[in-house]
């Protein structure tokens, strides 16, 4: 970890930024006050029956050898949405997407996908198919909705490059970033996506 600040202090910063920085996520993170731990996150699955599961698990598969999915459009709608809107229909949850929040000059800007319910969920593309600097983007967006709701119940939030999905948590009273070691691919890893999902909320 660096001893200087990463962040400029006379400048403004939208989440569409984080993802732009090419500073260690732990640097960047350090400069809002929080550390990052990456570790195995355990998240529970729901285990009660998912009866429209398999009609996803189809309508993904049947479209996926007819689409190439090299654009960030492509894969937000074709492999991101359905699941967002799966999930809404088996949890009944509220969604609001590009949800617009500030904090302050270092936490604002759009949430792709924030859904609530029992809990709060954030789910965000990985622009560029790039998991890594996603994950930077999501987990300043997780302290942001943190502080936005003046919660101190940990968050939880999924990075997707639509093929591919990682999750993370913010704990703020630890001010702790976790980064799951595990990734989750669609569609062989789609039930295991959608149990976490439903728990989660």
């Amino acid at each position: 970890m660096c001893n200087y600040k990463v962040l400029k202090v006379d400048k403004s910063y939208t989440f569409a930024d984080y993802f732009k920085l090419k500073f260690a996520p732990a640097d960047i993170l350090a400069d809002l006050g929080c550390g990052l731990e990456r570790t195995k996150l355990g998240l529970i699955s729901y285990q009660g029956e998912l009866p429209t599961l398999l009609d996803l698990r189809e309508r993904i598969e049947a479209i996926l050898p007819h689409v190439t999915l090299t654009s960030e459009m492509a894969r937000r709608e074709l492999l991101i949405a359905p699941v967002v809107i799966e999930l809404i229909r088996m949890t009944e949850a509220d969604l609001n997407v590009e949800y617009a929040i500030e904090v302050n000059s270092y936490l604002k800007g759009e949430l792709d996908y924030y859904l609530h319910r029992n809990q709060n969920l954030l789910i965000i593309e990985a622009k560029q198919a790039d998991l890594t600097r996603g994950f930077t983007q999501l987990a300043v967006e997780l302290i942001a909705l943190s502080q936005w709701l003046v919660s101190r119940t940990p968050l939880v939030g999924a990075v997707s490059t639509g093929d591919i999905w990682q999750f993370g948590r913010y704990l703020p009273a630890q001010q702790l970033v976790q980064q799951d070691l595990g990734l989750l691919r669609v569609p062989e890893d789609l039930e295991i996506l959608m149990r976490i999902l439903v728990n989660l909320l």
